[in-house]
């Protein structure tokens, strides 16, 4: 068992947060979950706590700083410190650019690459004072390669991935991952974006796509790794993916 620590999740309500929220905390982490959806964080909580692990919850909207930086300030008092930091929370309304959803690629903008600058803003300094952390950004197999009809959502985890090797760069006592996933079963494809385009990613899910379970396994091998020992970039597909 690797020594406890205390991990904040977010999106931590559904999907790669919820399934990460569970094997943090069965391999003996002190979780803190954040998202919007507080009636689902509860219930998960509760469920944990329930299974002898320790678990805790806070409303958090990663698009808003003051939201951000209050869970981890507050956080940080309690416990003394934030070990990990799990930028999990995410959309992806799929369209192609002619149709002009500048709302939501602004709301992809918002959550997918400012509310990690945001998780990283919140953090830093502390675990900079304390000269060791980690920080692990969700980005996706769509920061590698670009399809047609997810330009912004592309653009979005292309950044994550660069704010990820220039973050590891900039500091040496902090570990930074960055966990592509594939195609997984989340609620991603519910975010709006085309009706068709998202019917059509949903179908292939059935057949290719991944569980959670397995995107939170990888961010888990890469949090137990000793002290100096930092993952950089995970990529997670299935085997019966055809993605590039």
């Amino acid at each position: 068992m690797s020594t406890s620590k205390i991990v904040l999740i977010t999106g931590a309500s559904s999907g790669i947060g919820e399934a990460t929220a569970r094997r943090l905390a069965a391999s003996g982490h002190h979780v803190v979950l954040g998202a919007r959806r507080v009636d689902r964080l509860a219930r998960l909580t509760a469920e944990l706590k329930g299974a002898g692990h320790d678990a805790e919850y806070a409303e958090l909207d990663v698009t808003d700083l003051d939201s951000v930086r209050g869970v981890v300030d507050d956080v940080i008092t309690r416990h003394g410190r934030i070990d990990v930091l799990v930028n999990n929370a995410g959309i992806m309304p799929l369209s192609m650019v002619e149709e002009l959803r500048v709302d939501e690629w602004n709301r992809m903008i918002d959550v997918n690459l400012r509310g990690v600058l945001h998780g990283i803003a919140a953090v830093l300094p502390s675990m900079r004072e304390r000269r060791s952390g980690q920080i692990v950004n969700v980005a996706s197999t769509a920061a590698n390669r670009v399809d047609p009809t997810g330009v912004v959502y592309s653009a979005t985890k292309y950044a994550v991935r660069a704010v990820s090797e220039g973050l590891r760069q900039e500091t040496p006592d902090i570990r930074v991952t960055v966990v592509c996933p594939g195609l997984t079963r989340t609620e991603l494809t519910h975010s709006g974006g085309t009706d068709q385009l998202q019917d059509a990613i949903r179908d292939a899910l059935s057949t290719v796509g991944l569980d959670a379970s397995a995107i939170a396994d990888a961010i888990g091998y890469a949090v137990d790794q000793p002290e100096g020992v930092d993952v950089n970039e995970l990529i997670v597909r299935s085997t019966a993916s055809l993605q590039g």
